[in-house]
């Protein structure tokens, strides 16, 4: 699946630490972009229960995802847009709790 970065995500990415960073691409390749192929298949199909993903309130459009539940804390902000005609992602922010009050 195709996807695109916003600025205030690679700004984020800029402050995340190696740990955090590995955390991020762990989880957005072994369970993310799988998920996301299902649900291109079946939009009925479950998004994983170890990411949590759901809509973020107050942003419409805008969804965020769970990265570390243990610590320290992660999350990420997305949205579904069409990338070359096909579905793909933006990713909006990363980081921790605070990235959804400007998701």
């Amino acid at each position: 699946m195709k996807f695109e970065l916003t600025p205030a995500f690679e700004g984020d990415w800029a402050r995340l630490s190696p740990g955090e960073r590995a955390k991020f691409r762990e989880a957005v390749t072994d369970h993310f972009h799988p998920a996301c192929e299902r649900r291109r298949a079946d939009p009925a199909a479950p998004w994983p229960k170890s990411l949590r993903v759901k809509d973020v309130e107050g942003a419409p459009g805008v969804w965020e995802l769970t990265l570390s539940f243990s610590g320290p804390d992660g999350r990420a902000t997305f949205e579904w847009i069409e990338i070359d005609g096909e579905p793909g992602i933006r990713w909006r922010r990363v980081g921790g709790h605070a990235i959804l009050g400007a998701p």
